[in-house]
C-alpha cells in the first residue's frame, strides 16, 4: 500500500499538502459521517495511518527509504478530521484551545541531554606553619550523588503490558466542537506500553543527598585566599553527565613573626647597637628551622638582608621564595654611668654630623 496514493499525493509532497489532503478525505470517509459503512471505516483507518506516518519526519524518512512505518512508534498528535454528530460538542472552545496541546507537545519533544553536575565550594582554615609545610585534612562534604536504587534513571522497573489509559494504542482521541484531535497518550508517551514509575527513594530525580569525608591534600606553600580544586567531588551529573568539582578556599592565620608577600617571607630582626656597629653573626628563626645571618659592621636601622630560597614554596612551579630580614636597632633600656661615659667618648671620637643630609 502506497501511503502517498492513499492520500492522493505525489511522492515528496509537503506537509501543508498532506494536511489538506487528510482534511479533505477525513470529511468524506470519517465513520461519524458514514455510520455503519465498514468500507468507509477501513478507508478512514488507511487515511489516518498514512497521515500519521507522513507527518512524522522519522517514520516518513524510513518509509521513503524503502522501509515500513514502525507500528510501535509513538503516535503523532494532530488533527484527525471533523465530527458532525451531536456527541462531544464543545462550542466554547476557541481555535487556540483546539491546537494548544498539539503545538506544546511538538515543541517539547526533544529529550534533554546529559548535564554536568554543579560545583561545590567550601572554606578551610590553616595555621601559618601548616600552610607553609603542606598538610592533609579531612573535610565533611554533603553532595548530590547518583541514586543507588535506580542508578540515576529516576525510574522503577515495571512488568511489560499495555498502557491502561490508551489500551495500548499510544494515542488518545478527543473531540472539540466538530473537530476530532488525536494526541500522544501522556501515560505512556505514545508507546502504548506501561511506563516505569518514578523511583521512590529519589522522587524520580535520579539523585540522592549523601555526606562523606573527603581527604584534602593542601600543597606546601598554599597562601591565604588560594583555591584548591578536587576534581569530581562536586554534585553528580544529570542523565549521565560528568560530576562537578569541589573548590576549597584556604584561610591562613597570621604569624607572630613572619609576613608573607607573594612567595617571600618578611620579618623584623631586633639588633643591639654594638652588634650593628661592630658586626655579628646572629641565629634567627626560620619557618623550616634556624638560619644564620651575618650582620656586617656599620649596619643601619631599616637595612634589609635577603636569605635565598628560605621563603615559601610556590604552588605554581615549586620554587621557593626568599626570607627578607629588616634590621631594627634597639637602644638599651637603662644606662649606668660607665656606659654613659663610654658613649660620650664614642661621640667625641665620631663627631660627624649625622643630620647633614636633612639640614
Amino acid at each position: 500500500m502506497d501511503l502517498y496514493v492513499v492520500l492522493g499525493l505525489q511522492h515528496g509532497a509537503s506537509e501543508p499538502d498532506i494536511k489538506r489532503a487528510y482534511r479533505r478525505l477525513a470529511r468524506r470517509f470519517h465513520p461519524d459521517i458514514n455510520p455503519g459503512d465498514r468500507m468507509a471505516e477501513a478507508r478512514f483507518r488507511q487515511i489516518l495511518d498514512a497521515y500519521e506516518t507522513l507527518m512524522d519526519p522519522d517514520r516518513r524518512s524510513r518509509y521513503d527509504s524503502g522501509g515500513t512505518a514502525d507500528p510501535r512508534a509513538p503516535r503523532v498528535s494532530g488533527f484527525e478530521g471533523f465530527d458532525f454528530s451531536a456527541r462531544g460538542v464543545d462550542y466554547s472552545a476557541s481555535f487556540g484551545d483546539l491546537f494548544a496541546e498539539v503545538l506544546s507537545e511538538r515543541g517539547t519533544s526533544k529529550t534533554p541531554g546529559p548535564e554536568r553536575g554543579a560545583d561545590l565550594h567550601h572554606t578551610i582554615q590553616l595555621s601559618f606553619d601548616d600552610a607553609f609545610a603542606g598538610v592533609q585534612r579531612p573535610l565533611a562534604v554533603t553532595r548530590r550523588e547518583t541514586c543507588r536504587t535506580c542508578a540515576g534513571t529516576g525510574l522503577t522497573r515495571v512488568s511489560a503490558g499495555p498502557c491502561p489509559l490508551c489500551q495500548g494504542s499510544g494515542a488518545v482521541r478527543s473531540v472539540r466542537g466538530h473537530m476530532v484531535f488525536s494526541r500522544s497518550c501522556q501515560g505512556c508517551a505514545g508507546t502504548g506500553q506501561q511506563r516505569p514509575r518514578p523511583c521512590e527513594p529519589c522522587s524520580g530525580i535520579g539523585q540522592e543527598t549523601r555526606s562523606e569525608t573527603v581527604q584534602v591534600r593542601m600543597p606546601a606553600g598554599v597562601a591565604d585566599g588560594d583555591r584548591v580544586r578536587v576534581t569530581g567531588k562536586g554534585n553528580a551529573g544529570i542523565r549521565g553527565g560528568l560530576p562537578g568539582d569541589l573548590f576549597i578556599t584556604v584561610q591562613v592565620a597570621p604569624h607572630d613573626v613572619f609576613r608573607r608577600e607573594g612567595d617571600d617571607l618578611h620579618m623584623v630582626l631586633p639588633v643591639a647597637i654594638h652588634e650593628a656597629a661592630l658586626g655579628a653573626r646572629i641565629d634567627i628563626p626560620a619557618p623550616d628551622g634556624t638560619a644564620r645571618l651575618r650582620v656586617p659592621p656599620g649596619t643601619q636601622s631599616g637595612q634589609r638582608f635577603r636569605l635565598r630560597e628560605r621563603g615559601a614554596t610556590s604552588t605554581r612551579d615549586g620554587r621557593r621564595g626568599d626570607l627578607v630580614i629588616e634590621v631594627r636597632l634597639m637602644m638599651p633600656k637603662l644606662l649606668d654611668e660607665r656606659s654613659k661615659e663610654l658613649l660620650r667618648e664614642f661621640g667625641r671620637i665620631n663627631g660627624e654630623n649625622v643630620r647633614e643630609s636633612v639640614s
